[in-house]
């Protein structure tokens, strides 16, 4: 009980710090968001005065002539009420509204690329360990080569051949403009077309970690004294393999794979800005443009609960899984 105490502590305490770190950090940027604001509102003929400087600070979160500590504590405050303020980017829109529409669709689109990488990496790393030596250890070189290559630069090769030159895909965009979103079955399968490619990009760059992680962790097993009793007992070679040498090595990937859930809400920003696709990562690139504080702490905000709460399912099961963990902490 007292691990378990003492991780929920150090989580409480790391959640606090980012908190804090997220409400600073945007504020160290040159420029403010009530300026940038009122720009856009003389380039429309608009009048500013005093009064409308003070009621669109008001707006954007709080009055920004106040000390830090007040800002900071009005900012705490409307984290416990849910209120992440207005964007500037996309006002007068909500923060959570925003999120709430970019949201979904880097979590399928990430999310499912990362299941099928790890999955797909997973079990060929399986297999490449069981045989070391063999024809399929080629496939490590080519996959290590995947895995090295920028997301941006990948994105831009598939989308010339794939998308430009066969016309397989879509270019850009998450789905055809001239359907109204909806869960349909013609938007829904719009959706999976235009997020294939980007999809991926993501599978290919990714899966040569989880292969590369499996097939070492693999060798390693090979030579555990309880896989070598279970070759001497006369088990046959898929027994051995499935509930004996995989079962163990897979462990430290299925450590690595729920923490890489906890990074799928940041998406793969340079990855949907290639496709125009309308996720997490457009969003986050826009509002750091725009110095849009409440977006881009909303988006941190996120960000980092994710992470987080995967980091503290993994320390959790670890410690129910394994108590020498428990006892060493």
């Amino acid at each position: 009980m007292n691990y378990f105490l003492r991780k929920m502590g150090f989580y409480v305490v790391a959640l606090w710090a980012a908190l804090t770190l997220n409400f600073a950090i945007p504020r160290l940027l040159p420029g403010n968001p009530v300026d940038i604001l009122l720009a856009k509102l003389q380039q429309r003929g608009g009048t500013v005065t005093p009064e409308t400087r003070e009621a669109y600070a008001l707006l954007l979160g709080g009055d920004d002539s106040q000390p830090l500590w007040n800002q900071y504590v009005d900012y705490l405050r409307n984290l416990l009420h849910g209120d992440l303020g207005v964007s500037v980017s996309y006002y007068p829109a909500q923060v959570t509204d925003v999120i709430a529409q970019s949201l979904p669709w880097t979590v399928i689109l990430v999310g499912m690329a990362t299941v099928m990488a790890a999955v797909l990496g997973v079990t060929l790393g399986a297999f490449v360990g069981w045989k070391p030596g063999t024809w399929l250890d080629s496939l490590i070189p080519a996959t290590t080569l995947l895995a090295a290559v920028p997301y941006f630069w990948l994105a831009l090769i598939l989308a010339y051949f794939l998308a430009r030159v066969l016309g397989w895909f879509p270019l850009q965009g998450g789905y055809d403009v001239v359907l109204d979103p909806g869960w349909n079955a013609e938007f829904i399968l719009s959706a999976i077309h235009y997020g294939a490619l980007p999809a991926l990009t993501i599978v290919l760059a990714s899966v040569g970690g989880w292969l590369l992680g499996m097939r070492n962790m693999m060798v390693s097993t090979l030579s555990e004294d309880y896989v070598l009793t279970a070759e001497a007992k006369g088990l046959s070679p898929r027994k051995v393999l499935r509930s004996y040498a995989s079962r163990n090595a897979v462990l430290p990937s299925i450590a690595g794979f729920a923490i890489s859930l906890g990074f799928v809400v940041s998406g793969s920003v340079i990855t949907e800005q290639v496709f125009s696709y309308p996720g997490i990562g457009g969003r986050l690139l826009g509002a750091v443009t725009n110095n849009d504080y409440a977006l881009m702490q909303g988006l941190f905000l996120v960000i980092t609960l994710a992470v987080l709460g995967a980091n503290l399912v993994v320390d959790l099961l670890y410690g129910l899984i394994d108590p020498r963990t428990r006892a060493r902490s």
